[in-house]
């Protein structure tokens, strides 16, 4: 973790702005009626009144707490308003409070570095602002301050009994003899204090500021004086914020960490660590970790803030709690479906509103096993490259809960419990997209930039291009790419023409194109399935062989894979040169009419033959003959003849310019992955 030291630290100006009880505000704001009344948002599942999700502070003093369900909160208070938050394919819908919080970050991003931490809380760098002030109108100089920046809380403010709250709160902004490190929070009080009133103002929302000299202490300052108010943590008063805070209200001290210090160490308190030395702790829980809890203990963070707006991931997920947790493959599916098709609509906006693109797609689950001795064990969390489009996701996420739980339940599958087979339960479901980026600047469209990767035709039926691109191929099982199925759907008779060029007999093939076209075409004379040869302008033939396609397992994986090889090779300028130098037999191809000769030798050397090995890189023997298989029978007959030695003509060496050898047929097969 990175750490700072207080030089490079205190100087700087951090603000943590949390909205108040946000989705409360969301739909008061929807319905005006609501505002100063008790309200609560809960979640759409009806029973016992549903859960709550928000709590107005109205509701929150007649003791009604988000841990109640609806009708607990109605039994302690009567009066309550129960808003149901929006609905969509079954789970709740937050896009509306998404929307709401870009508004407030809109404005808050106005005055400094911004990094949007959560739908309702963002984090401010107000450095560069409170010095250009400082410099320009400090406020020891300023003949009034704002009524909102004279409610701050000051950690560590000496008064006076009976001093006014708010003159006690403008002399400490405008000490003339404060250091460097409060005036600038002095100046930062000012500016908070005006961007919350913005807020208010634009959007109707009301929020309360943490500012500190780092992103921790902000944030622990925030929460502490609600709603609508802001609390300052001066560099003199972080031990009195620490000294009773409890460890597990510490940012990632909540979990087995905070635990651990608890039970290994008994520290029950942030300023409990400071009884131990560096060394001490690095001894227990490591060097990065010892470091970083020693610097926490002191007020030191030297995280800093992102200059974020946009979210770094995106994700859908839903809880299924006791008896309503997931027992079937296909309840699990529909339920993947549902999550994948909300994640693809917010990568699609992402997309659309943004020009970003996510590469990873991660499942995660938690769930439990019937009568499980092994009860701690974790359901894993899997990834894969994302593939874009909805019905992708949906596969893609689908097969990765299946290898998940495979791994869960062991590798033999669920054991026998007595009489009963032992089973499975998923509690929750969650699927997110990650490692989002920019698509590269200069790009002119993003279709564009799309055609510059691999194409995947969408199944998606939104507005969407009918064509979106996986970044990378899928990882997970069933998750490859099927470009050449997807691409060539098959037909019930479906006739391929294949054009191709006769190779050159010096050593190796010297170029082969492979055209492939659809049928019917508009002339007649190329339906029938008999092999014709056309003339040319220079004397040469192309070869057209019209096939059928009746073998089911060929139709439903689409065209052979050597069709892809050869219609995506590029022949190298030193082939094409060589080719028409030194040709044996040359017949025409959509490239270009070449020349052609014949030249045939009567028998094949030594030579030749240790040369054809040598430039290959390996036998001829190697090659899979199930390459050859799946080209057309002429075209086979053809390919196996010049490949056995004894019929080889010598034609002597190349005749290329720098003396290399011919390009050979084992150019255009790639080695087999074994």
């Amino acid at each position: 973790m990175p750490v700072a030291r207080p030089e490079t630290s205190d100087a700087r100006v951090i603000a943590h702005v949390d909205m108040d009880c946000f989705y409360v505000q969301v739909e008061q704001r929807k319905q005006p009626e609501l505002r100063g009344l008790p309200t609560a948002v809960v979640q759409y599942n009806e029973w016992q009144g549903g859960a709550l999700i928000a709590v107005s502070y109205e509701a929150r003093s007649c003791g009604v707490k988000r841990s109640m369900r609806g009708e607990e909160a109605k039994a302690a208070c009567p009066e309550i308003q129960l808003v149901q938050v929006p609905v969509a394919r079954g789970k709740a819908d937050l896009n509306t409070y998404r929307s709401a919080g870009s508004e407030v970050v809109s404005i808050l991003a106005q005055s400094g570095k911004c990094e949007r931490a959560s739908i309702d809380e963002v984090y401010l760098d107000l450095t560069d602002a409170a010095e250009s002030m400082l410099a320009d109108a400090p406020p020891e100089s300023l003949e009034s301050i704002d009524e909102e920046a004279l409610k701050s809380h000051i950690l560590g403010m000496s008064r006076e009994d009976g001093d006014d709250f708010k003159e006690s709160v403008r002399d400490w902004i405008c000490r003339k003899d404060a250091d460097r490190r409060d005036k600038l929070l002095g100046c930062g009080i000012i500016i908070v204090a005006e961007l919350r009133k913005q807020v208010l103002k634009e959007t109707e929302f009301s929020c309360s500021a943490g500012i500190a000299h780092n992103k921790m202490l902000a944030k622990l300052a925030s929460g502490m004086n609600k709603p609508a108010q802001q609390t300052v943590v001066p560099y003199a008063a972080v031990q009195e914020l620490l000294s009773s805070l409890p460890i597990k209200k510490m940012k990632q001290l909540g979990g087995k960490l905070g635990t651990s210090l608890q039970t290994d160490l008994g520290i029950d308190t942030v300023g409990d660590l400071l009884q131990f030395s560096e060394t001490k702790l690095q001894e227990h829980y490591g060097i990065n970790t010892g470091t970083w809890l020693w610097n926490i203990a002191r007020g030191i963070s030297g995280e800093e803030v992102q200059g974020r707006l946009l979210p770094k991931s995106h994700g859908s997920g839903k809880t299924f709690p006791g008896p309503r947790a997931l027992r079937s493959l296909s309840n699990v599916q529909h339920w993947l479906n549902q999550l994948s098709e909300e994640l693809y609509e917010r990568l699609s906006s992402d997309l659309e509103q943004n020009k970003r693109i996510a590469s990873t797609l991660t499942l995660h689950a938690s769930a439990f096993r019937s009568k499980d001795s092994d009860s701690h064990k974790k359901f894993p969390s899997k990834s894969c490259p994302l593939r874009y489009g909805v019905a992708k996701i949906q596969e893609d996420a689908f097969n990765l809960f299946q290898a998940a739980l495979r791994e869960y339940m062991g590798p033999f599958g669920p054991k026998p419990q007595g009489n009963k087979k032992e089973t499975w339960r998923i509690t929750g479901l969650s699927v997110s997209a990650s490692k989002i980026v920019d698509i590269p600047s200069g790009t002119s469209s993003i279709m564009r930039y799309f055609q510059s990767q691999t194409t995947i035709p969408s199944c998606s039926a939104s507005g969407f291009p009918q064509e979106h691109v996986a970044v990378t191929p899928s990882a997970s099982e069933s998750c490859s790419e099927q470009k050449s199925a997807e691409t060539l759907p098959a037909m019930p008779e479906e006739d391929i023409t294949v054009t191709y060029t006769s190779p050159d007999l010096d050593n190796s093939y010297r170029d082969i194109d492979i055209v492939l076209e659809k049928f019917p075409c508009q002339d007649a004379s190329c339906q029938s399935n008999e092999a014709k040869e056309f003339p040319t302008q220079s004397g040469t033939q192309t070869k057209t062989i019209g096939r059928k396609i009746n073998n089911s397992k060929e139709k439903n994986r689409g065209m052979p894979s050597i069709v892809d090889i050869f219609k995506n090779y590029n022949a190298s300028p030193q082939a094409k040169e060589e080719t028409q130098e030194d040709s044996t037999v040359s017949l025409t191809s959509n490239r270009g009419n070449l020349s052609s000769s014949t030249n045939h030798s009567s028998e094949v050397n030594q030579e030749v033959e240790d040369r054809r090995d040598t430039e290959w890189g390996y036998k001829v023997g190697e090659i899979d003959q199930s390459v050859f298989d799946e080209l057309p029978y002429e075209i086979q007959r053809e390919l196996r003849s010049f490949l056995r030695p004894n019929k080889r003509p010598n034609s002597g060496k190349s005749k290329s310019g720098d003396g290399s050898a011919s390009s050979s047929i084992a150019h255009y097969f790639q080695p087999l992955k074994r």
